[in-house]
């Protein structure tokens, strides 16, 4: 490699910021921060570097905020506050408990539907084994509370040792409904309780508000449609409802924000002006990995990011260069190999779908991706980085 040879590729940093409050003006808090990292740490910004900002700050800067009790009107005006199944939702005391209070509060009775062995993020309601030795068939097999507890008895979560069960059981019961729990992965088994149903699911929805619909549903609501609108001056989702959603306090929930798509080219022209770059700008929720110790699927959002410029539109189109390597100049080595290889990339197709040098690289979205490297880079604690800087996603091994 010659002295000037670039010998870092793909860099990701966490931009420290200041605490966002509704109203303020984050278009310039995020262009002003970076601008600020860059020259605090003496690095430049370069063409298509990508800003990417957290959901988490862009709804706080909107305000977008909901009460239990507004959840409780919407609920009660499209469930009609009776005897309501709540199917399908996910483990989480963050992203459902708040909801959970406010759709209790807008009933009569709950029935929980639980789907099992795991939510579909893959919180563990009981493993795959306990399943096996009592010879249940999650596919096909209904299970009330009681048969649950004799079969499995306590399941805490691994890593929060919550009891979801009796957590979500106990809490329906604290807002002033009834409630009766079930275990069921068939959207239908809810109808033999109620034809009034709110299915909680994220990324299954559709597919299951067309199953309780054909199969004669009186009323069908996804999450998505609960505050999909103002109720009484909260906030709202148009697209979203209250996927999305996190706690914010124990009466309120943040809500997943709404259109940005002016927010990040105003980020993008902010830095333009700067300093004649054009970078790419996102806004980012949960990341889309899969954790090999607790089986947890990270993507509780609806998507992985609700907003971002075009430049990140497409999937990667890479070649793979241990296939190069292996395969088409198995007999080169240093500097040749060095230029066989570079000179292949300079040449790749502009689509390598079906091409075997391409085998092994990654087949999904430039937002998924790039979503997922700044949602582990900025974490969901208190790094106090909600904005990530990453260089070199889009260089190659021919760059300098």
């Amino acid at each position: 490699m010659s002295e000037n040879t670039r010998r870092v590729g793909t860099v990701s940093r966490g931009i420290r910021c200041p605490i966002i409050r509704e109203g303020d003006d984050l278009a310039a808090i995020v262009a002003d921060s970076v601008l600020a990292a860059a020259e605090s740490e003496g690095f430049e910004l370069r063409d298509r570097d990508v800003i990417s900002m957290t959901e988490s700050i862009v709804a706080r800067a909107q305000g977008n905020y909901a009460s239990v009790d507004a959840i409780a009107a919407d609920v009660k005006a499209k469930l009609g506050g009776e005897t309501i199944g709540v199917i399908f939702p996910i483990l989480s005391r963050n992203r459902f408990a708040i909801c959970l209070r406010g759709i209790a509060k807008g009933a009569k009775k709950v029935v929980l539907m639980l789907s099992y062995p795991s939510d579909e993020v893959g919180n563990e309601l009981v493993s795959l084994d306990k399943l096996d030795d009592a010879g249940i068939n999650p596919y096909s097999d209904v299970l009330s509370l009681e048969k649950y507890r004799e079969l499995f008895g306590v399941n805490a979560h691994e890593f929060t040792g919550v009891d979801y069960v009796a957590y979500y059981g106990d809490l329906i019961r604290e807002m002033g409904a009834e409630v009766e729990i079930v275990f069921a992965n068939q959207a239908k088994t809810i109808l033999n309780y109620t034809d009034c149903v709110l299915t909680c699911d994220i990324h299954t929805r559709a597919r299951t508000k067309r199953i309780l619909k054909a199969a004669g549903a009186k009323a069908v609501c996804g999450l998505d449609d609960i505050l999909n609108a103002p109720v009484d001056g909260s906030g709202y989702n148009e697209n979203y409802g209250l996927l999305g959603s996190n706690k914010s306090t124990e009466d309120s929930i943040k809500l997943f924000p709404r259109e940005c798509r002016d927010l990040v080219l105003a980020v993008q022209e902010r830095i333009l002006k700067a300093t004649g770059k054009h970078v790419e700008v996102m806004v980012y929720g949960d990341g889309a990995f899969k954790d090999p110790q607790g089986k947890i699927w990270e993507l509780a959002d609806p998507v992985v990011s609700p907003a971002f410029t075009d430049g990140l539109v497409g999937t990667p189109n890479e070649l793979k260069l241990k296939y190069l390597a292996d395969n088409d100049f198995k007999e080169l080595s240093g500097e040749a190999l060095k230029n066989a290889i570079s000179e292949s990339i300079r040449q790749k197709q502009e689509n390598l779908v079906g091409n075997m040098a391409s085998q092994g690289t990654t087949p999904r979205q430039l937002t998924d991706l790039i979503g997922s490297l700044c949602d582990l880079t900025s974490g969901s604690g208190d790094k106090g980085t909600p904005v990530v800087l990453v260089q070199g996603y889009f260089d190659n091994y021919t760059n300098d």
